[in-house]
């Protein structure tokens, strides 16, 4: 009778138990990797916030040393002004003195001549001193000594010192001289290319102060300019370009503040921003306007008037210190943009003419028109410019007016995450959260598909299974060592299988929350830009609508008009 070989169950409780370990460790060591992924996702999304407030760090950190900068710089021009031409004050400042002195007559003849004489030997080369001196001898009667000085001032600077003598003598009611020395200032000049301080004349003639002897020669002189001007080419695009530098030196940084969402979600906002300011710019220069002719005409006697343009002569700044005035009014510039340099420089650009120290008949207008801080043009000298050039300021305001229409957006751009849209109005509210919606819920299509079992993880649920199997009956063959690999190998990758399993479903709920999440935060930062776009609209609208006014505020200026209300008579100019 053959033997019968029994079999006796192996003991697999220490192999389930070793196996349910490494199951769990498996498991936590899935649960790291999600943590890390996580993690990964977080520490990306620090590093992008970290990166952009790096950014705006380091623009505010440049400005703010650009501001530091420019308030050291200012300080050591001004120094280098008041080593280099401080001495010109003394003299400057002694020329109102001497004529009130000599007004009042409570200085002695000879001190007045012995003041002016130090101030010669003291300050060579300058034109002024000589003048004084030829002013100090024409008090003490001195003929030979004036007329001396005067050539000696005439060789120094003829310009200044034919203005000088010409407000002088008005000064002292001898009206003949004054024309005199007008016809010689105005014989020296080129209406392409004149002497800035032609605007001293200007000023005297706006104001009313050189009389009716000198008004024919003036307004005849300026007629003249205009109409040679008028001759060239490109007269009238230059007169277009001109103003519209100006008119747009005006334009100030707008409140940004209610727009949050458009400055953060659209890639169109440096356009709106731009055009929003060109509209706000119809209200800055209609004020501008207005404060300058609602200012009345000053009641001071002709002699303190007379003054006032004698010190705008003698005070502003000679030829010599142009480049360190350039410099300080850029420092200036940087300083009152807050750092911000290419800003300043922009506005360093327009302002550029008023340090010229010759420019047309029409530059002098504009500049003094708009640039009264640097040409030391009075409001009476805004004014007229503005009446006499209002012709090219109309053209030149609607010329601005229609650039900026120009560049208003006809669509505006939505950019959320991935999603990249359009808008015209912010109407189409429904239209943009469906595509949105659509699009979250592609790329979550997309994301989804991504997890989804690999063709070995399938393969570990039923090919695991075989293998523990064919290890079982190794071991019911006596192959121990052998079926006891293949059924650890065989359970190993039916955990494996259902570890990913669960892992996948895991991953995929994350996703579902986060497209979710998506979804909510996307839509309702859609529904915020478009309210900002309607509320762009709307304010564009109304601060472009300012335009109007502007237009009808230059319509109603008149040159004759505004000359004839300067008068002390009923005088009428035609310019």
């Amino acid at each position: 009778m053959a033997e019968v070989t029994s079999i006796h169950p192996a003991d697999l409780r220490a192999i389930e138990n070793n196996l349910g370990a490494i199951h769990n460790d498996l498991q936590t060591l899935d649960r790291g990797v999600d943590n890390v992924n996580n993690n990964v996702r977080v520490v990306y999304d620090e590093v992008g916030k970290l990166a952009q407030e790096f950014q705006d760090f380091v623009s505010v950190q440049i400005r703010a040393n650009r501001l530091s900068q420019a308030e050291v710089r200012l300080v050591k021009i001004r120094q280098e002004l008041e080593k280099k031409f401080g001495h010109y004050d003394i003299v400057r400042r002694t020329t109102t003195g001497i004529l009130q002195a000599d007004d009042l007559g409570i200085v002695k003849k000879d001190t007045i001549s012995t003041a002016t004489e130090e101030l010669m030997i003291s300050t060579p080369n300058y034109w002024l001193a000589p003048c004084l001196v030829a002013l100090a001898a024409w008090i003490n009667d001195q003929p030979e000594l004036a007329e001396k000085a005067l050539k000696e001032g005439i060789k120094r600077n003829d310009e200044k010192t034919s203005l000088f003598f010409a407000l002088i003598c008005r000064r002292a009611d001898r009206k003949a001289a004054c024309l005199k020395w007008t016809q010689r200032y105005l014989a020296n000049q080129d209406e392409e290319n004149l002497d800035r301080k032609t605007i001293i004349i200007l000023d005297a003639f706006a104001s009313g102060l050189l009389g009716a002897d000198s008004e024919g020669v003036i307004s005849r002189q300026m007629t003249e300019w205009l109409e040679h001007l008028a001759e060239k080419p490109g007269f009238v695009e230059q007169q277009t370009a001109q103003w519209s530098d100006a008119i747009n030196l005006k334009r100030k940084p707008i409140d940004d503040s209610s727009y949050t969402y458009l400055k953060k979600y659209s890639k169109t906002w440096p356009i709106l921003e731009d055009v929003l300011e060109g509209a706000y710019l119809h209200a800055e220069i209609l004020e501008y306007f207005t404060n300058i002719f609602e200012q009345e005409p000053s009641n001071d006697t002709v002699k303190v008037q007379l003054d006032e343009i004698l010190n705008s002569l003698v005070v502003d700044f000679d030829d010599e210190e142009l480049p360190l005035r350039r410099e300080e009014k850029f420092e200036q510039f940087v300083v009152d943009f807050e750092g911000d340099e290419n800003r300043a420089r922009q506005n360093m650009q327009v302002e550029q003419s008023a340090f010229d120290t010759h420019k047309d008949f029409t530059q002098l207008l504009t500049d003094a028109a708009m640039k009264p801080e640097s040409s030391n043009a009075s409001v009476s000298t805004q004014k007229f410019s503005i009446a006499l050039s209002k012709e090219w300021v109309s053209n030149a305001y609607n010329d601005v007016v229609a650039k900026n229409r120009i560049k208003i957006p006809n669509e505006i751009e939505i950019n959320v995450d991935t999603f990249n849209d359009k808008t015209t109005d912010g109407q189409n509210e429904g239209e943009l959260i469906a595509k949105f919606g659509a699009l979250v819920d592609q790329e979550k299509a997309g994301a989804l598909a991504q997890c989804a079992l690999t063709s070995f993880d399938n393969f570990c649920l039923y090919g695991g299974g075989v293998i523990a199997a064919i290890g079982v009956f190794m071991l019911a063959s006596g192959n121990m060592f052998l079926g006891l690999i293949a059924i650890i190998a065989g359970i190993g990758m039916i955990l494996n299988h259902f570890s990913k399993k669960k892992k996948i479903e895991v991953n995929r709920q994350n996703i579902e929350a986060q497209f979710e999440q998506k979804r909510t935060n996307g839509s309702q930062i859609i529904r915020a830009t478009l309210a900002e776009v309607v509320d762009f609209r709307s304010e564009f609208a109304e601060k472009d609508a300012e335009s109007q006014k502007v237009v009808d505020f230059l319509e109603q200026i008149s040159p004759d008009q505004y000359v004839r209300k300067l008068s002390d008579s009923n005088r009428r100019i035609k310019v």
